[in-house]
């Protein structure tokens, strides 16, 4: 018997965000208002400032800087505003009509603000150093600085402004596009004896179920609608890397990851240190598989079996009792970041329903000042789900303490952006792990966190590695065939997991529906950059106990206002240090030690 699109349901039915804090509704005439007057008030900068930057002395430039970010405010809440909506129903027309609405707006508006950094990055040396010195722009100093970075990469204004417009029918269409794909993607799976029809996020979460048979279909449901949908998918992939090719060449960015090595503000040099620690800790990968297929029983590892169970022993989570989990750990750990967890639940910032046409997976908007970050989720009830919600909710503590430097200055480089996640994720699993009654269902929730980092770490650098080859490639070789790419993410994947899972062929074609490789090209990495960073602020922690709370806190609260390497330092942690990414898979290698010890007491 089969079910036609069964309605998607879990205990997060109704659990849905509330957007009025930014609008009304679609139609709220603010909305409106706030676009025109932001257009104006472009208009009025334009007039005020233009041809002047480098005739501004201190003041004058920290007033610029204050009316540029207020203006930046104001032009971005329609935009948050649309987004949340479309990744909260993708396949609603007015959802899509308002993103598209928005992103031409903030380029009309965008087109009067764009001389400014073109104005100062032309500052003579000597001038912009006694400016960043000057104690009245000490708040702004090291935005400033780092915008003089990009000097070599700026265009004249023209093209400027021609590239940001035609980025809104170029790289955020087709990032639009993927979304609005993916979203409605659809997969028959039998569950029970019974063939149902499920959305993506249900079709993945059926990857960490009990019944091997479950798992395969899952497996095989989701390769079967990845197949059907693989030319659209494969040109938005093909159309991306050469649009990412040709920014770097207009620009003059000399390698594929130039652009974001910039924007994380980190040298290519720490982000080669942390990928080589990562793959010379495969064979840890391999090791740990070797015991779950022993664990299992089973006499051969498929990719289908990769997330599945140890224990039968662990429960599910309804979504009061994962509130519950997050919010005492957190206010464990800090009263300030419990506060901030139970306003998220409280005042509705969450979205964590199942429902046809919502965006799958799960992420935290900064949204603004003046409102609150908000989380989307797919909540299943699985303790995988309340991980999920513990790193979202680190996210948004950190967006909204970040709050106090600003609104140009509160979003982190993705070096850091994944700190506080990762670190929220560790807190809950602790309490969950003390929770367990049975040395079976611990080691069930110890191979589940292994299994969480492993996909934090190891598998984003694999994904990091096949998305680097397929943007080399594509500039060597020209449009990448299906299998090219296909052949491609089975060969770094491969060199993850050794011969300790059997990659069926059907895995190929698994690359096509992750959304960084779309949206924000080598963003990957940066989950494994968060995750052994945070591997050592534990440690820290475990060192100096309450006393880093405090600095943790502070830490937070400097959003992007500092670079990377000088955020850690107070912390004692050293991102320069090849060696300290080597120390983090070390503290994994360890992890699999005491899941090996564990497996031989139970035995």
């Amino acid at each position: 018997m089969k079910t036609d699109h069964m309605a998607p349901s879990s205990s997060a039915d109704g659990v849905v965000w509330d957007l009025r804090p930014l609008y009304a509704a679609t139609d709220d005439e603010q909305l409106g208002k706030d676009l025109a007057l932001a257009l104006d008030r472009a208009v009025t900068f334009e007039t005020r400032y233009r041809g002047k930057v480098a005739n501004l002395d201190a003041v004058g430039l920290r007033d610029a800087l204050i009316e540029l970010q207020n203006l930046r405010e104001l032009t971005d809440t329609p935009a948050i505003y649309a987004h949340l909506l479309h990744a909260g129903k993708t396949d609603e027309a007015e959802h899509g009509r308002l993103v598209a609405l928005t992103q031409e707006k903030a380029t009309a508006i965008n087109r009067h603000l764009i001389f400014f950094d073109l104005e100062w990055v032309q500052v003579d040396d000597g001038q912009a150093e006694t400016l960043l010195q000057d104690s009245r722009l000490e708040d702004f100093a090291y935005l400033l600085e780092l915008e003089r970075r990009y000097k070599p990469h700026r265009l004249p204004e023209g093209e400027e402004q021609i590239l940001d417009e035609k980025a809104n029918t170029g790289s955020r269409a087709w990032g639009r596009l993927f979304e609005e794909v993916t979203s409605r993607l659809t997969a028959d799976v039998t569950v029970d004896g019974q063939v149902r029809t499920l959305g993506q996020a249900e079709t993945l979460a059926l990857s960490y179920h009990p019944d091997r048979d479950t798992r395969k279909s899952a497996a095989d449901g989701m390769t079967a609608t990845l197949e059907t949908n693989l030319h659209a998918l494969s040109y938005i992939f093909n159309v991306r890397l050469q649009d990412h090719a040709t920014d770097d060449r207009i620009r003059s960015y000399p390698s594929p990851m130039t652009a974001r090595c910039l924007s994380n503000q980190i040298e290519q040099s720490s982000v080669d240190a942390l990928v080589e620690a990562c793959v010379s800790g495969f064979p840890i990968v391999a090791r740990y598989y070797r015991l779950k297929q022993k664990l299992l029983g089973l006499s051969e590892l498929f990719d289908y079996d990769r997330y599945a169970p140890l224990s039968s022993d662990l429960p599910s989570y309804n979504w009061a009792t994962a509130q519950d989990i997050v919010l005492e750990s957190y206010n464990e750990f800090s009263s300030t970041l419990g506060g901030i967890a139970r306003r998220a639940f409280a005042e509705r910032w969450i979205d964590a329903e199942l429902r046809p046409g919502k965006r799958g997976g799960a992420f935290s908007m900064g949204g603004t000042t003046t409102t609150h970050p908000y989380i989307l989720a797919n909540y299943t009830d699985t303790v995988r789900d309340v991980m999920t919600v513990a790193h979202e909710m680190g996210h948004t503590v950190h967006q909204f303490l970040s709050y106090g430097v600003g609104y140009l200055q509160a979003h982190t480089p993705l070096t850091t952006a994944e700190t506080a996640s990762v670190f929220g994720e560790m807190i809950v699993f602790r309490r969950l792990l003390d929770a367990q009654t049975s040395d079976r269902a611990k080691l069930g929730l110890l191979a589940s966190k292994i299994e969480d980092h492993f996909a934090t770490v190891f598998r984003q650098i694999a994904m990091h590695n096949f998305e680097y080859r397929a943007h080399v490639a594509r500039r060597k070789e020209g449009e990448l065939s299906t299998d090219r790419l296909s052949e491609l993410w089975f060969e770094a994947n491969s060199e993850m997991f050794g011969d300790s899972v059997i990659l069926r062929d059907d895995y190929r074609v698994w690359w096509s529906y992750i959304p960084h490789f779309i949206r924000t090209p080598f963003y990957v990495h940066a989950y494994a950059f968060g995750d052994l960073l945070v591997l050592g602020l534990v440690q820290r922690y475990q060192e100096q106990g309450n006393a880093f709370v405090p600095r943790y806190i502070e830490m937070l609260s400097k959003g992007g206002s500092v670079s990377p390497i000088a955020l850690m330092e107070p912390l004692g942690i050293n991102l320069g240090d090849p060696a300290f990414w080597s120390q983090g898979v070390k503290v994994l290698d360890e992890l699999v030690s005491e899941a090996e010890s564990l497996a031989e007491a139970i035995a």
